[in-house]
């Protein structure tokens, strides 16, 4: 009966043990042909490029290197992140160690079979080699104020799963002056990941007004240069990779009221304090931090003039003219088949950029330069228009608190937007036409009896106020807004 007893547990026993291996060993063609799977949540460049276009018009090109440059930076923090993680396994695994003495179970030490790994030095339980450290790509954005800079990359930071933070480079001055220092950046971006040292650290900080911190030329001889070039060496170990310490003050306790509006009633409770940091002390490695620099660089434009100026003979030479001002000054002495860009800033080079005032150490941790087009009348007319959150849909909402309906014809609208291309300014240009044109219009209609307001070509070009109709005239109201918009239409025809 024993010998019957023990035997059934042996039976039991060898039933229970694994005989198939726990880790499964693809083969190598298939390892070679597969392709490796998008992380869930990671938005194509297309996608990015697709949500950039419901809020910005035009600059396709500026799209595209932010949409890719943002794509990869989720890819490189994701590698080298994982690549540590499988490092830190690795070295836990070879320092385990049996206990002298200790009676138990060890690991067996199993190496795959050598058909499945074919003639490739493979390390045991590891499918494929490492890929190598990736550096990161830093941006800089080039074009006139008004063309889409700073909404790019407000609506980036609106759809991004990444911390962002967004500073002015105008306050940042050299370590010990008036000012910001350079590390302030790094504690917005730290503050954006509420205070987490992981998430900042793989996160995207955008300096607006870069073309500030340009060398400053003609100033007192021997003057040091803090808001500039010093700058410029501050942010140079920061943009590199290096490791940022962010001191913070302590939360400090508030004193209790004494008396007055600051004694609490009875039933009524004290107002929830801001979030406070955690601690006073934080490090933030920036080796995974994606810079994205952007400004206006007024004056860029002439030193690129004179460069394209310089060797001027051939067939495809350029020549210039008396007016250097004219985007159209310098013509190709025989027309070339392809078509000339428009855009002068899109031939820029780091050289250029160096003679403009920046340090060369500067401008090579800055690889991605990209630049944005002044926008045209058509471009406005869609940003009044078409994108979300458009200046259209804005004021018509802002009437509509008050009841009130307000329509603007196609002829106004086209005014509205030659009158900003010639002010300047870009798409900012239109709010302050807007708000001249609809001044009297907010004035008088709150509180009133007008529910119609219409605005047309003249009174757009300020020969006579807007239109009012009240409750009851919504008829005539339609009548005129279709007049106008005739006529609109028979001025198509005749320009075709």
């Amino acid at each position: 009966m024993y010998r019957r007893t023990n035997h059934l547990r042996i039976r039991t026993f060898i039933r229970s043990l694994r005989t198939q291996p726990q880790h499964e060993y693809e083969l190598r063609d298939a390892l070679e042909t597969a392709a490796a799977p998008r992380p869930a949540g990671l938005a194509t460049p297309r996608q990015l490029v697709q949500y950039l276009d419901e809020y910005v018009i035009g600059q396709e090109n500026a799209k595209k290197v932010l949409s890719v440059a943002v794509f990869n930076h989720y890819n490189r923090v994701r590698s080298n992140l994982s690549q540590l993680e499988e490092a830190e396994a690795a070295t836990e695994w070879s320092e385990q160690r049996m206990p002298d003495g200790q009676l138990g179970v060890s690991p067996a030490k199993i190496q795959p079979h050598p058909e499945r790994t074919g003639s490739l030095n493979y390390a045991p339980l590891l499918r494929n080699p490492l890929p190598p450290l990736f550096e990161k790509s830093n941006v800089l954005m080039i074009g006139p104020t008004g063309s889409g800079k700073t909404l790019l990359a407000k609506t980036l930071a609106r759809v991004l799963d990444v911390p962002f933070s967004s500073s002015d480079a105008t306050s940042f001055t050299q370590a010990g002056y008036v000012g910001e220092d350079v590390e302030m950046c790094i504690q917005r971006l730290l503050q954006s990941a509420n205070w987490d040292e992981k998430r900042a650290s793989a996160g995207i900080v955008y300096i607006d007004e870069a073309d500030k911190l340009a060398r400053k030329n003609g100033g007192v001889e021997g003057q040091r240069d803090v808001g500039g070039e010093g700058v410029q060496q501050a942010l140079l170990k920061i943009m590199e990779g290096t490791t940022v310490t962010i001191h913070t003050k302590p939360p400090a306790s508030d004193p209790a009221p004494l008396g007055g509006e600051g004694r609490n009633r009875p039933g009524q409770q004290r107002p929830t304090p801001p979030p406070e940091p955690r601690t006073d002390t934080y490090n933030i490695d920036t080796s995974n931090i994606l810079f994205i620099l952007s400004g206006a660089f007024v004056g860029l434009d002439g030193i690129l003039r004179q460069r394209l100026a310089k060797g001027s003979i051939g067939f495809n030479a350029t020549i210039s003219r008396s007016n250097d001002g004219d985007a159209s000054a310098f013509v190709p002495f025989f027309t070339p088949n392809r078509k000339a860009s428009a855009n002068i800033l899109e031939l820029v080079e780091p050289a250029d950029i160096v003679k403009y005032g920046y340090i060369p150490e500067f401008i090579s941790r800055l690889p991605t330069i990209t630049s944005l087009a002044q926008l045209a009348p058509s471009d406005l007319l869609r940003i009044l228009t078409d994108v979300r959150g458009s200046l259209v849909s804005q004021y018509t909402a802002l009437f509509g608190y008050s009841g009130v309906e307000i329509r603007f014809t196609t002829l106004a609208l086209k005014e509205i937007c030659r009158q900003a291309a010639e002010r300047g300014g870009g798409a900012r240009a239109l709010r302050g036409i807007m708000e001249n044109l609809l001044l009297d219009a907010m004035y008088e209609v709150p509180g009133s009896n007008i529910k119609h307001v219409l605005i047309n070509e003249a009174i757009a070009k300020g020969k006579q106020p807007a239109l009012y109709w009240s409750r009851g005239e919504g008829a005539a109201y339609w009548t005129a807004w279709a007049e106008e918009e005739a006529l609109s239409d028979e001025s198509n025809k005749a320009k075709d």
